[in-house]
């Protein structure tokens, strides 16, 4: 009786022409752009610009290849360093065989060199393609199906992985999917980041310590079905005291992180320090010039209007002192005894009327000495 199963490739490789389309190496190409897409959404919702999480990724990605290749290599060192293998199959990465914890790792480091060109903060970063990176992997666990590789122990559940391949000491039958479990697993862990942070207001790095505490609970259980040869520790394959450890880092780094650094960043990407940089400091430059000219045209508009206020104050002065000087000349009966008052220069036609008396009184003065 035939049981229901999932079947497997029978080639993990097209070729179009002379360009052989590998299975494996687009899953990886695909959960990049995914990775990088989500990321640079997230990104912006967090105040950054667009682009930079492509940026950045042009140093993180080569960085994490290279760190997966070599934690794998170093990992397995007898398919590639033993008798009757070929050393130079090592740098085929086509052929599978990427180690997460080297991926992250070194991928890091491309990643924190890229940040630091920018001016970015390297968790800020992180929290923001988190989710992305665990899609990345759930995509790129296919890759593994077109090579026939990382399955389980043998099994008869309906959906049982058929392997077909005799290559590298596989021997055909049913075994668990495992590489199925990891993808589901991830996708799994991906909503829950971005449920956690939006809940939460993960910031400081702690999104993607999530991310990482998370994936290894997964991959420790995943592990430990896997049949494949492996490196063991007290019975454990490496990769499960590896998740340990890394599980133990993250959840600390949660703590730890926050009660020193609470909440988010405010600020994850200053603008002089993006590709616009430039543009924008023309604009405030721009800015700062009209700030400058209006408040110049305001200010001499104001001191215009304070020498006017000045010079009219003088002149007040000035007739308050010829008015002052001309009263005393003259004993006429427009003199009062009442505290002579300041003058407006409004009234100015107040002011003849004095005048003509004085003249008046000089004239009758003259002809009296005359008679």
């Amino acid at each position: 009786m035939d049981i229901a199963y999932i079947p497997s490739p029978s080639h993990g490789v097209v070729h179009l022409g002379p360009i052989p389309l590998r299975g494996y190496a687009f899953c990886i190409i695909i959960g990049v752009f995914v990775a990088v897409w989500l990321g640079n959404k997230r990104w912006i919702a967090r105040g950054g610009r667009p682009g930079t999480v492509a940026d950045i990724a042009v140093w993180a990605v080569p960085f994490g290849l290279v760190g997966g290749r070599l934690y794998h290599v170093i990992t397995d060192y007898e398919l590639y360093f033993s008798d009757g293998r070929d050393w130079v199959d090592a740098f085929k990465v086509w052929q599978g065989g990427l180690g997460i914890w080297g991926a992250i790792a070194l991928g890091a480091v491309g990643a924190w060199i890229g940040c630091r060109r920018r001016g970015i903060p390297l968790p800020a970063w992180a929290d923001a393609l988190a989710p992305g990176i665990v899609f990345a992997q759930a995509i790129g666990r296919w890759g593994n199906w077109f090579n026939q590789e990382l399955y389980g122990k043998a099994t008869d559940v309906p959906w049982a992985l058929h392997i077909t391949s005799s290559t590298d000491g596989r021997v055909p039958g049913y075994y668990h999917p495992t590489f199925l479990y990891e993808s589901l697993w991830c996708i799994g862990v991906g909503f829950l980041v971005i449920w956690a942070d939006r809940r939460f207001t993960l910031g400081h790095g702690r999104a993607f310590a999530l991310y990482v505490a998370a994936y290894c609970v997964g991959r420790g259980w995943i592990e430990y079905m896997r049949v494949d040869d492996a490196h063991h520790i007290l019975g454990l394959r490496l990769n499960d005291w590896t998740a340990m450890v890394v599980f133990l880092l993250a959840v600390i780094y949660i703590v730890v992180s926050a009660r020193l650094r609470p909440g988010r960043e405010e600020v994850v990407e200053p603008d002089g320090d993006t590709p616009d940089g430039d543009a924008v400091a023309l604009d405030k430059k721009s800015d700062t010039k009209s700030d400058t000219k209006s408040d110049t045209k305001s200010d001499t508009k104001s001191d215009t209007k304070a020498d006017d206020e000045a010079a009219e104050t003088t002149d007040k002065k000035s007739d308050g002192k010829k008015l002052d000087g001309k009263k005393p000349d003259a004993k006429t009966d427009t003199e009062s005894d009442e505290p002579a008052q300041s003058v407006e220069p409004a009234e100015s036609e107040e002011l003849v009327e004095p005048e003509e008396s004085v003249e008046a009184a000089r004239g009758e003065a003259e002809s009296a000495k005359k008679v």
